[in-house]
């Protein structure tokens, strides 16, 4: 996180708010007139469009015909340590004190994308998620929650209660660069011919889009081709619908898989009782294609943690307008920042 607010001026007035979330493919802004108002205005730029997120932002500006209000909060894909941003998965660079002062703002905060998702979750209405398995599963009151998500890259995130007046504290971290692990033949297989390309494999380098066409390529290296005439995960997924039993479905049912076992393994160590979210781009349009995959079994597939796993439910989220903006809107009147 970081706050670049004027300090120079008393607090801005709490609204109205510009929102963001920026990712690698895709910048969404909304704006929010009030504290009980609905987040309108909601546009999507896609990032290659545009030199910088200067430019970007102020492109939303002049869609909605508006001047920048005095507060604005972005959830952004990157680590958010200081005023210096580099995005990992695009060639964005800027000081947010500097964009702040460009764009015309007294406050920006800037906050990970996932974290910002995840002041979400305990806001969802029934109708923005969909369980995946664990008909068994329940939701403990007042536990930690977890999320994840393949997108551009894979983000992770989760809530951590503070005991006392459904009060949340959001974990900003980078789990989606930790070392991935194979429990299956087919998935020692990717990973050691993956480890030729990156050396090192995280979690990212298979859970995202481009992780996904660089599981259908090594499956065609694996079996003696080189399947490079694949280029993005839409074709993967448009070869797994016209052809069932295509490689394309083999690296669908391994990218369901990995990612089961990288949610299970954020549910231990959170202890995330009160569910796992599946955020991103990549899952929700699925859609029943992931319930059928080896997702919820490799969940559960914990040796003698299984029981403790089937207890935890799985949800999807299905929203389709960006809950991070939401949660981005919640950053600015938390005051833990």
């Amino acid at each position: 996180m970081f706050d670049s607010r004027d300090h120079a001026r008393p607090m801005p007035p709490p609204f109205p708010r510009w929102l963001g979330d920026i990712g690698g493919t895709n910048a969404r802004f909304g704006w929010q007139a009030s504290e009980d108002s609905a987040i309108t205005d909601v546009h999507v730029l896609p990032c290659a469009e545009y030199e910088s997120l200067h430019d970007a932002a102020s492109a939303y500006l002049k869609l909605i015909d508006r001047a920048a209000p005095p507060s604005a909060a972005f959830g952004i894909a990157n680590p958010v340590f200081g005023d210096a941003i580099a995005m990992t998965n695009h060639h964005w660079r800027f000081s947010i004190n500097d964009l702040r002062q460009q764009l015309g703002l007294e406050r920006l905060l800037l906050i990970n994308d996932f974290t910002a998702l995840a002041l979400a979750l305990t806001h969802l209405p029934a109708s923005a998620k969909r369980a995946v398995g664990g008909a068994d599963a329940v939701a403990a009151p007042d536990a930690a929650i977890g999320l994840i998500g393949p997108g551009t890259g894979l983000g992770v995130s989760g809530l951590l209660p503070l005991g006392y007046q459904n009060k949340w504290i959001p974990i900003s971290g980078e789990g989606g660069h930790v070392t991935l692990s194979a429990t299956t033949q087919a998935e020692f297989d990717v990973i050691k011919q993956l480890q030729k390309r990156y050396g090192h494999v995280s979690g990212e380098r298979i859970i995202s889009g481009t992780g996904l066409v660089d599981l259908y390529h090594a499956l065609g290296e694996l079996h003696g081709g080189t399947a490079r005439e694949i280029t993005t995960p839409a074709q993967v997924w448009e070869r797994a619908i016209a052809e069932p039993n295509s490689r394309a479905n083999e690296a669908i049912d391994l990218f369901c898989g990995f990612l089961g076992t990288a949610a299970g393994n954020l549910a231990l160590i959170l202890g995330a009782r009160g569910g796992i979210y599946i955020g991103g781009g990549i899952i929700p349009r699925m859609a029943e294609r992931f319930d059928q995959s080896p997702f919820r079994e490799r969940f559960e597939a914990k040796g003698r943690f299984k029981d403790y796993l089937k207890k935890i439910p799985t949800w999807v989220i299905t929203s389709p307008v960006s809950p991070a903006l939401q949660g981005a809107s919640q950053s600015l009147s938390l005051g833990i920042w």
